[in-house]
């Protein structure tokens, strides 16, 4: 082979190795060029998202499409597979991506506001938050006392999504006595499932899981009670979520943000939340 030819042939396959690498997340002006906004959302996160109908649905679909909106660019929607952490999951949507060479979403939602975690990858930029979560109880009334805090639930059992952040409050809180009560389920759907049809006369999740999975079987209020978890330990019972961006489109994140600012001002946010049977519980500041 000639050595021109070897050049030639290493610059194809430089083409092609760049040809198939993801395309990069993009800085806002790049977004508004090619009037397109990638966010990634996760597959089966109800009420915030997820397929329904074959469709996506759920808040955080409707609250992507309200910031494409005031961006003024289409909505290019992903829903992605959850992995063992939200470090990896940024990682394969926004800066890295995966073996296939799928296109990097420019925006992440649901990602948790917290300084350590954003100091711990160094490649994102998250945005302001949207959202105050809070782990809570869910109650039938008459199938159980009605309780406070966590002493009065006795031996009462309860249904929990194993390895949640519930589950391992549950597991914990008072020195483990509530060990024995905890009835695990692959997912907060199953578990929402066994309390609505009977198997469980409480059900532990996050406040939006529960009023969502509510609405979703129509279950009456009147007869379910709601009490937020408060608990000093190791386990977060509140905590705020946010969007994330690659480092490098910082204007992106800061034009998300005060997107988000201004749709909970104007009272957007709430009516996106109200819409989905959730009730809006705004981060701290707003």
């Amino acid at each position: 082979m000639t050595l021109s030819l070897r050049r030639r042939s290493l610059l194809l396959a430089a083409s092609l190795l760049m040809a198939a690498g993801p395309a990069l997340s993009r800085p806002l002006d790049a977004v508004r060029a090619d009037g397109t906004l990638r966010v990634a959302l996760y597959e089966d996160n109800f009420p915030f998202s997820g397929l329904k109908d074959g469709k996506p649905a759920g808040i955080e679909v409707d609250l992507a499409q309200a910031v494409a909106d005031a961006l003024k660019v289409k909505l290019d929607l992903r829903l992605v597979d959850a992995g063992e952490n939200s470090d990896g999951d940024l990682r394969l949507a926004l800066w890295r991506g995966d073996l296939a060479g799928s296109a990097l979403s420019d925006v992440m939602l649901h990602v948790p506001a917290d300084r350590i975690f954003a100091q711990r990858n160094e490649q994102i930029f998250t945005t302001r938050p949207y959202l105050q979560q809070r782990l809570a109880l869910a109650w039938k009334r008459g199938a159980t006392e009605d309780f406070e805090t966590l002493g009065d639930i006795g031996d009462t059992p309860i249904a929990v999504e194993g390895n949640s952040a519930s589950d391992a409050m549950l597991l914990t809180a008072n020195g483990g006595k509530l060990r024995g009560n905890l009835k695990h389920f692959k997912s907060f759907d199953e578990a929402a499932k066994a309390f609505t049809g009977g198997e469980a006369p409480v059900l532990a999740g996050t406040l939006s899981e529960i009023e969502g999975a509510l609405t979703a079987s129509k279950t009456p209020r009147d007869g379910i009670g709601i009490t937020q978890v408060k608990l000093a330990g190791p386990i977060k019972t509140s905590w705020e979520l946010c969007g994330a961006v690659k480092s490098d489109s910082r204007d992106l994140g800061y034009a998300v943000g005060d997107t988000i600012t201004s749709l909970i001002d104007n009272g957007t946010m709430k009516a996106i939340f109200a819409k989905h049977g959730v009730s809006y519980d705004p981060p701290t500041g707003y």
